[in-house]
């Protein structure tokens, strides 16, 4: 039956649950193990109701009591059991196991796999929805090594037999499109959701590993969780590898900077050390507690209507480069960013932004959708004690420095201007480098692409001589046919 879905499926037909599994039982050559901790044995459920699963699950198992979980897997040094370490020794010790007890010499064209999920679904009291990791490691050809498809979901039903057939649906869509999607990743990702609505479920963490991967990056992968409206925000560290939000923010004192970072330049970096000064110095900040964010907004993504993902990578190797932290998000307000680290984290929190963000902030347009107006999302930004680091504007013409003392905003905002000033929300970022005011980042840009000389002194250590490596921002040398 025809069934929409997002992206390019819409209004095309849809393999249903049971065909996905059924396709896999009837691939002669598709053989592995099932195991799930926390919501039963959900996705195994839809293979042996779909028929000839003889041939393709050796086995089904659910560690459910703890004890018996720890004898099997061994215990976690954090004696938790949702979390991707978890995750990870239930793979490989059922993968382990298979190659111990099957032999190749007998199958040589079995294609292994291991699926493996532990979940917590909504609790009793229905306080917190519940959470996930889920993954598969598998084969593409007999002799390969193995691949790795490993994700974290949360769960947005309120009930948790719902919660339980969500997660068997989305085990169904990850091992059919593991074996037969794994060419595209971006298609594999989007076909996750078949059957499954995004208000059921959310996907805010997902990784590829393997030799059918090793072209995959996974930070861009990031960027289509977040593209295909499957989350909010994704984060990723230095390494290049995704992150779990939670594992990053969860109790943590947290410094946002937002930017455009096209390129990241020496301005953004003194914003970065000299907030980050000030926040260190405030009461009730552990600096061994403190999480640094560059955070992208979706919309600073977008060129002429359309994400440039190769403009979206070039930002990213930079970043990753300097050590950061980044987020992409779907968070155009900063209450809505407030509201997000607020999911994780109770402790100070503190925005640092240049002048034209914080007039944005008391611009009215952006608050059309709150019922309260721009008073609501003023209310959601600071109901905590929240601070704002601003960073001073110099005026290319006459020279002149604005500072929160001579901004101006709209007149109907000054008095509430005036509120967030004279309470202490709003803090001018004094120590900051003069020498640096005159540099703007579309000017490098311009430069960059217009192949002219001196950009290379407003950018931190390092960043030039990666730009010209990947050539990234359209750089390109000189040569002698350009004279």
């Amino acid at each position: 039956m025809p069934i929409t879905i997002m992206g390019d499926r819409e209004f095309q037909s849809v393999p249903s649950i049971k065909s996905k599994a059924l396709r896999i039982n009837l691939n002669e050559n598709i053989y592995g193990t099932f195991a799930e901790i926390g919501a039963g044995q959900e996705t195994v459920r839809n293979f042996f109701r779909a028929g000839g699963a003889s041939g393709t699950i050796a086995k089904a198992m659910s560690a459910y009591d703890k004890d018996f979980s720890d004898a099997i897997y061994g215990e976690e040094d954090d004696k938790r059991y949702v979390t991707e370490a978890r995750l990870k020794k239930m793979l490989f010790h059922e993968m382990n196991l298979m190659e111990q007890r099957i032999s190749r010499e007998k199958q040589p064209n079995k294609l292994f796999f291991s699926y493996a999920n532990t979940v917590a679904t909504i609790d009793f009291a229905k306080k917190y929805k519940g959470h996930g990791w889920v993954g598969i490691r598998f084969q593409t050809t007999p002799t390969e090594d193995y691949n790795e498809i490993i994700l974290h979901l949360r769960f947005h039903e309120n009930d948790a037999k719902l919660q339980q057939m969500t997660l068997g649906t989305l085990g169904v869509n990850l091992i059919h499109g593991a074996y037969y999607k794994y060419d595209n990743p971006k298609k594999l990702l989007r076909y996750l959701y078949d059957h499954l609505d995004k208000d059921q479920i959310e996907i805010d963490t997902i990784n590829f590993s393997g030799p059918r991967f090793s072209k995959v990056d996974n930070r861009l992968m990031s960027l289509q969780l977040v593209k295909n409206g499957m989350t909010e925000a994704v984060m990723f560290g230095p390494d290049g590898n995704n992150v779990l939000p939670a594992r990053i923010l969860y109790k943590k004192n947290i410094l946002a900077l937002r930017g455009s970072f096209r390129p990241v330049t020496k301005v953004n970096m003194d914003i970065y050390k000299k907030s980050l000064e000030m926040f260190i110095n405030e009461n009730k900040v552990n600096p061994d507690k403190t999480e640094v964010i560059f955070e992208i907004t979706l919309s600073n993504l977008r060129a002429e209507g359309a994400i440039d993902e190769e403009d979206f990578m070039a930002r990213a190797r930079l970043l990753c480069s300097l050590g950061q932290t980044v987020m992409i998000s779907n968070f155009q307000e900063y209450y809505r960013v407030v509201e997000y680290f607020s999911n994780y984290s109770k402790e100070r929190m503190a925005l640092a932004m240049g002048v034209n963000n914080l007039v944005d902030i008391f611009d009215e347009k952006y608050y059309r959708h709150l019922s309260g107006g721009i008073l609501e999302a003023f209310g959601k930004l600071f109901f905590k004690d929240l601070k704002v680091y601003l960073y001073p504007l110099k005026d290319h013409n006459t020279g002149e420095i604005t500072t929160s003392e001579n901004l101006k905003v709209h007149p109907r905002m000054k008095e509430l201007y005036k509120f967030f000033k004279h309470n202490g929300k709003l803090l001018d970022i004094n120590n900051y480098d003069a020498h640096i005011m005159d540099i703007f980042s579309r000017e490098i840009l311009q430069k960059i692409t217009d192949r002219e000389d001196g950009w290379e002194e407003m950018l931190p250590e390092g960043i030039p001589e990666i730009i010209k490596e990947k050539r990234l921002f359209g750089y390109k040398e000189v040569s002698i046919g350009d004279f």
